[in-house]
């Protein structure tokens, strides 16, 4: 449970930092920038190039796309009864639509199911999450924060944007069976190891609850998306029609019901989609889900 602690001290130091005079008030997109132009593309690189894609496990790698694409319908059909700015629409969309597999989801999987877990989690995460981030995230991203300017803008934004790029590289050098020299490999888990801690300092230093121009309600909605609509998409998808049960299955729901991924609320502060909105996505949804998952994890052994 390290991993938990570890991610409620960040939190905390961030908000703490940001006090500190020394600190610039932009000191925090400085952050950003040296996570998605050095530490994200290196992550990307070296776990993208290196998945193996197995026909076996295929369900955990299709729950982070479901669970993405349920949140990209669900928030399109809500807006037309509840308005939200379309930088906080795509904010909710982002951060509701891909959960922390990674950094919240290992050690309840570790917990739950062992080795066996972690290594379904690894492919959760990798061919799943990391990759909708990386696609159809940065994308997302990319559109609506180009949406008032030229209508097809987002296109060149989303080919130089270095992750992207590193996608890319990683999936040809996937397909075509090569191997990175473990210089190379080495090298970019240097680069890549500083991330989390960084992204969740960042985010830390984004979280203001006095700020009078929070929108409650639609972090409401993204929550409610995140922590109880998504579990349920995938748990009625997965165990009721097509009729999968054992581990697999209960790592896809418990999967869908974590909190936001941190790394898609950096992406979307660097675009400036409503950066206060996807702090506060991660900094209360993550605590959250630990209870939402700890009650699934009780409902779905009744079945």
């Amino acid at each position: 449970m390290i991993n938990i602690v570890f991610l409620l001290f960040c939190l905390t130091l961030g908000i703490v930092l940001k006090k500190v005079p020394a600190l610039s008030k932009d000191a925090h997109l400085v952050i950003n920038n040296l996570l998605l132009y050095v530490c994200l593309p290196a992550a990307t690189l070296l776990y993208t190039s290196s998945t193996q894609f197995s026909k076996a496990y295929a369900l955990p790698i299709l729950m982070p796309w479901i669970s993405f694409g349920g949140a990209f319908l669900f928030f399109q059909f809500l807006k037309r009864f509840v308005k939200f700015h379309p930088h906080s629409e795509a904010v909710l969309i982002l951060t509701s639509g891909i959960p922390s597999v990674s950094f919240v989801g290992f050690p309840i999987f570790e917990l739950l199911y062992g080795e066996e877990g972690m290594q379904i989690g690894v492919l959760m995460s990798q061919a799943g999450s990391f990759l909708v981030c990386s696609t159809l995230g940065i994308i997302t991203a990319s559109y609506y924060a180009n949406a008032q300017t030229k209508k097809w803008a987002f296109l060149l934004d989303v080919l130089r944007f270095p992750t992207f790029i590193a996608f890319c590289v990683a999936l040809v050098i996937n397909l075509s069976g090569w191997i990175l020299p473990i210089m190379a490999t080495d090298l970019l888990r240097k680069l890549a190891a500083p991330f989390s801690f960084l992204a969740l300092i960042s985010i830390g230093m984004q979280i203001d609850f006095r700020d009078k121009n929070i929108n409650w309600r639609a972090l409401g909605w993204g929550l409610g998306y995140r922590l109880i609509l998504a579990p349920a998409l995938v748990f009625v998808l997965f165990m009721l029609v097509l009729k999968q049960r054992g581990v697999v299955a209960e790592m896809c729901v418990l999967g869908a019901a974590l909190g936001p991924m941190n790394t898609i609320a950096i992406i979307a502060s660097n675009y400036r989609l409503n950066p206060t909105l996807a702090a506060q996505m991660v900094g209360i949804g993550i605590p959250l889900s630990l209870v939402v998952v700890a009650f699934l994890n009780f409902i779905i052994h009744l079945f």
